[in-house]
């Protein structure tokens, strides 16, 4: 496994899984199959209402001899949890469902809202050494620049879309420049525009006998960034964790970039209706 230093020093595992869209009842046994597999990076969030089966995973991985230390633990909080107070609780209730004393990173799940109170809350914790480190997502680049330049605790990390098909190559260049580390979620994009059979990835794939997943994978991590990719099958998860045994050519790796449409395969966080779907989407459950 490759690791990326954070802006404060913690070591992050450049692959990770992903637990979005996975069902509550099926999440504890994919997380026991993914650290099975040799994850040590799990990824959740409130808002994916798995935290408890998250915690189970981890209890059961304890208990079967692996050590805290060894995992590296995230989750999000939900925009309806944002003004400070609230978050405070909902802090406490993320530490509680996944039945740990710490975890290794927090972040703001959506750019709306009351951000800022929101991260006091973060800060507070950070600082009592109860989340190791903390951060965003969804954060474009203007809102990155004004988040380092007005808190006090700039963010470690902002977990934002990246695929072949959305490279987000202007705003990798912006978070190396606050030294905020850049995490891609959705990293095979879901599939959609048929990204499994995409030609070019295809014909790079039979060059190194790799799938188009582990060539869409590979290209992420040759750029530093930290993936979370998701699956519920055990043999995806173990051929997804098979990257580190190649190297994509320059030549490649550039043939890949031509493939960037800047465009989101989902929703473009600048559009009035992202923010007012997002508001709207889970404020009954929160």
């Amino acid at each position: 496994m490759e690791f990326v230093t954070l802006n404060n020093g913690i070591k992050m595992p450049i692959l990770g899984y992903g637990v979005f869209q996975i069902d509550p009842k099926e999440t504890q046994r994919c997380v026991e199959d993914a650290i099975s597999a040799g994850y040590r990076s799990i990824d959740t969030a409130q808002a994916y209402f798995n935290e408890e089966s998250v915690g189970a995973a981890i209890k059961t991985a304890l208990q079967g001899g692996v050590k805290r230390e060894e995992l590296f633990i995230t989750t999000k909080l939900w925009i309806n949890n944002y003004p400070e107070q609230k978050a405070l609780k909902a802090c406490e209730e993320s530490l509680r469902k996944l039945g740990l004393d710490y975890i290794d990173l927090m972040l703001l799940h959506q750019p709306f809202n009351d951000t800022y109170g929101a991260w006091r809350a973060l800060s507070r914790f950070y600082k009592e050494g109860r989340f190791k480190a903390i951060g965003v997502s969804n954060f474009y680049p203007d809102r990155i620049a004004d988040f380092c330049l007005n808190n006090e605790i700039k963010p470690a990390l902002n977990q934002i879309e990246c695929n072949p098909l959305h490279a987000q190559f202007e705003a990798q260049k912006v978070l190396q420049e606050y030294n905020v580390a850049m995490e891609s979620w959705a990293p095979f994009g879901e599939g959609k525009n048929n990204m499994f059979s995409n030609p070019t990835l295809s014909e790079i794939g039979k060059k190194y006998n790799k799938s188009v997943a582990q060539v869409i994978l590979r290209w992420q991590i040759q750029r530093g960034i930290i993936c979370i990719p998701k699956t519920t099958r055990k043999e995806r998860m173990i051929e997804n964790l098979s990257v580190f045994d190649f190297a994509l050519s320059e030549q490649d790796m550039q043939t890949i970039a031509t493939l960037d449409n800047k465009t989101s395969l989902f929703l473009n966080h600048q559009d009035p209706q992202t923010a007012k779907f997002l508001i709207e989407i889970h404020k009954e459950k929160f």
